[in-house]
């Protein structure tokens, strides 16, 4: 079995096991580990997970928009069909709103009225301070559900009935000029302070430099940020030619988040090296809050038991384009032309559910 996944399914079975059920913002509990570490040598193997399926594609481009691109526009993501970050998207009338699903048959069934299949409660818009939205006359505005975000849509899946909809629970007003985004959040970030810029400039100039840090977590614009952000910090050092860095992530969401994560910072280390003619050292990863959100432990019951009895597909490779030589040039269309995956084998998808 491939390193990672070895680590990843540990992690896993350490959490079900040893872990505690918390509540949280979301509404839907979690159990977690208060802190989690492990180290990976990227020249002995790429860290990719086979027990289920990562779509590579769409983790490779998440991370380009936040590093490469230095974007917050969600919109760059769904132009290459990624749509990890719909759910968190400021709406056309500068609200991002969040929602829950619907819990119950006689919840789906009091929203339904003469057939329409949109979601009819309201919340009050705040601004960014938490204060309410204020109208003309002085009064709270209050909102709806937004478009097909709300609607309810009743499907058959594996032939089972499935009831789908959203409640929307809060509503906060970012403003027009950052509808399609996410605030001032990860690319947004990356793009101010310009921190990817400014790290291969320090690999290539001063190798010995003990201050390379790229913090994604600014005090002054987490309030305008729809999501701060997960995966925060990372700090890189140069040893024996080897370009190492270690990642911080203050929650990490262990079955759809760390998957991503992992494998997006070692294909930026990998291509940093590359770029800045260095080998690939080590990854250490440190989280704080390591969880399985409730309803996804049977799918993380699921892939443990398919590293336990299924057979074993080693690592992948990774393929970067050596022409070439300025990590800004890398391809960043839908068909990433100058990274590529090769001889991935997995053991099939698992799906999991999104907490917003």
């Amino acid at each position: 079995m491939a390193l990672w996944d070895k680590e990843y399914l540990k992690l896993c079975k350490k959490i079900l096991d040893e872990g505690v059920e918390v509540e949280n913002r979301t509404g839907i509990n979690t159990i977690k580990l208060p802190a989690y570490s492990f180290e990976f040598d990227l020249e002995k193997e790429f860290p990719f997970l086979t027990t289920k399926q990562l779509f590579y594609r769409q983790a490779i481009l998440e991370m380009l928009w936040i590093y490469q691109v230095k974007s917050n526009d969600v919109r760059w993501l769904q132009e290459r069909n990624v749509h990890i970050w719909d759910e968190w998207e400021i709406d056309e009338d500068g609200i991002y709103r969040t929602y829950r699903g619907l819990k119950s048959d006689d919840e789906y069934n009091s929203h339904l009225e003469d057939g329409v299949e949109y979601i009819d409660n309201e919340v009050p818009v705040l601004d960014v301070d938490g204060n309410p939205v204020l109208d003309e006359n002085g009064k709270p505005i209050k909102t709806k559900a937004y478009g097909d975000k709300a609607k309810i849509d009743v499907s058959v899946y594996q032939g089972k009935e499935i009831k789908l909809g959203k409640i929307i629970t809060s509503a906060k007003y970012f403003g027009k000029d950052w509808v399609h985004t996410i605030g001032t959040a990860y690319g947004w970030i990356a793009n101010k302070y310009s921190l990817p810029d400014k790290l291969i400039e320090t690999l290539k100039n001063n190798k010995t430099d003990r201050r390379m840090v790229m913090s994604l977590w600014q005090n002054e614009f987490l309030s305008t940020a729809v999501l701060p952000s997960c995966v925060w910090s990372s700090e890189w050092d140069v040893t024996n030619g080897h370009l190492n860095a270690w990642v911080h992530q203050r929650s990490c969401d262990v079955p759809l988040g760390l998957p991503f994560n992992v494998t997006q910072y070692s294909i930026l280390l990998y291509m940093l090296a590359h770029v800045t003619g260095l080998k690939p050292g080590k990854l250490n990863w440190s989280i704080k809050d390591a969880h399985i959100y409730v309803n996804q432990i049977e799918g993380i019951k699921e892939q443990i038991k398919r590293g336990e009895e299924l057979e074993d597909y080693p690592a992948p490779e990774l393929w970067l384009n050596p022409d070439v030589k300025d990590f800004f040039e890398f391809d960043n269309s839908k068909d990433l032309k100058d990274i590529k995956v090769l001889k991935y084998q997995h053991h099939g998808k698992i799906s999991f559910p999104i907490t917003q």
